[in-house]
């Protein structure tokens, strides 16, 4: 998972010396990044069925195997089509990487355990995607841009030895055939909508390729949702949504990560509007987020259990929306530490509500659609992120050309993700208030775990009554 975390974003400085290679332009390079992340999104909603099916250890571990041949691929290309086609791959092993493995670790794990859990994800989760830009400059600098790819090799080599000796498999079975019409609908329409949203902003929403797989791609999730909802096998279990705690985190994942993807895209080019600065130096000035990434793990664990979920992730996130709002302050991007301080703050406020959000939403779910939550939970957050980014290079329009920018656009586009933040803070409420205590969960589960459309039609619990009595 710390592969795929970085291989999300280390390509990116790499892109205009990839080009000059190859003799092809800049935008045709971006096919590179843009193949991984739509080929991601197309392998998201069959992570929990072949995980389910086949044990998540085999999946996990084929998975890996697959990217890291993948990346060996993508340093041996010789042509810019032979590039795209290895990265593709590479993003389909990605997308079954984080939502199997996940799925290992937290039926692993227990609830009231998964606190002390989130120490270890912060690293692939925070810190490889902020560490991806730097690194990734460095070595186009100084060795070349093959060794973006080549450093996995060894890496997943070593991984796999691991992950075979030490991984215990679990396969949750299933009489149930594999849902070929969900798979049709929701497999394309994810494909087509990150595509729309990774390029409509910078080629054009009216673009005929862009437009046709907006439309197309929205057409598709619709049918693919009345499908989903109506058959008794579904791809995904959309049913899931209908408990409270994890339907409530769900929202938060779309809206926490559309802000969170959008202000780390569109601050550094505030930043170098603002301040002329270079593109490393505005990469860099992002780079304490992780940092307060990292220290927020070191703390939930402690404070959830006290706080509990809700008085936790309200104030968190309404602490962030104020972070957010003073980084569009005019004057605050003239000023390097200030900028460091602040975006320290976002990853330490802002990372208490995440982390704090994904514990409470899966407290509820069963160890038999953990993989399936799982999976529903990774393609909302990826879409959120996708769609924070276009909304923001939407706001910026064409302000981003040229070495004179207007940094007006991009200070109302961070106003923005503090607006989507701010939104956030208010669907937090719906949160438990208080944390499931330790103990034996589930005893008494049906071969799909606890029917939450049943416990919606009976009532709900009061808020304020822990999830473990419900």
């Amino acid at each position: 998972m710390c592969m795929n975390g970085l291989d999300s974003t280390i390509v990116n400085p790499a892109l205009f010396t990839i080009a000059e290679d190859f003799g092809r332009p800049v935008s045709a390079a971006n096919a590179v990044e843009t193949a991984f992340l739509v080929a991601l999104a197309l392998a998201l909603p069959v992570a929990g069925w072949l995980g389910d099916r086949l044990g998540t250890k085999r999946v996990f571990l084929g998975a890996l195997a697959v990217f890291t041949a993948a990346s060996a691929l993508c340093g041996l290309a010789q042509n810019l089509p032979t590039l795209i086609t290895a990265r593709a791959v590479q993003g389909l092993a990605g997308g079954l990487l984080t939502p199997v493995g996940m799925t290992l670790l937290f039926r692993t794990f227990a609830p009231h355990e998964r606190g002390k859990l989130s120490k270890a994800l912060i690293v692939p989760t925070a810190l490889m995607p902020a560490l991806g830009p730097p690194l990734g400059g460095l070595l186009t600098e100084h060795a070349s841009w093959h060794w973006l790819f080549f450093v996995n090799v060894p890496v997943g080599a070593a991984a796999l030895l691991i992950g075979a000796l030490g991984l215990r498999e679990h396969v949750e079975g299933g009489t149930g055939r594999f849902d070929r019409t969900g798979f049709w609908l929701a497999t394309p329409a994810l494909g087509l909508l990150t595509y729309a949203l990774g390029y409509g902003p910078s080629h054009g929403w009216t673009r005929p390729a862009v437009a046709t797989a907006a439309v197309l791609g929205t057409v598709l999730l619709v049918a693919a949702v009345v499908h989903l909802r109506r058959t008794e096998e579904p791809l995904l279990r959309l049913r899931l949504f209908a408990d409270r705690d994890y339907g409530t985190a769900s929202v938060l994942a779309v809206l926490t990560a559309a802000g969170l993807m959008g202000v780390l895209f569109v601050f550094p080019l505030l930043y170098q509007a603002a301040l002329g600065a270079s593109a490393l130096d505005a990469g860099l000035s992002v780079f304490p987020e992780a940092l307060g990434l990292m220290l927020a793990s070191q703390v939930v664990d402690r404070l959830l259990p006290r706080l509990g979920p809700r008085r936790l992730a309200v104030p968190a996130l309404l602490l962030a929306t104020a972070v957010f709002a003073l980084l569009a302050v005019d004057g605050v991007a003239d000023h390097a530490w200030a900028v460091r301080a602040l975006m320290f703050l976002v990853g330490l406020v802002l990372g208490t509500a995440v982390l704090t959000v994904q514990l409470a939403g899966f407290d509820s779910i069963a160890p038999p659609d953990m993989g399936q939550a799982m999976g529903l939970f990774q393609i909302l957050r990826t879409l959120g992120g996708a769609a924070g980014i276009a909304v923001c290079a939407a706001v910026i329009g064409g302000g981003g050309h040229g070495g004179a920018a207007d940094p007006g656009p991009f200070r109302a586009a961070v106003w923005g993700t503090a607006g989507l933040v701010a939104v956030a803070a208010a669907v937090a409420l719906r949160l438990p208030a208080a944390a499931r205590p330790p103990g034996p969960p589930f005893e008494d589960e049906s071969p799909h775990g606890p029917s939450f459309d049943d416990e919606a039609a009976e009532g709900r619990v009061d808020d304020d009554e822990p999830s473990g009595a419900r």
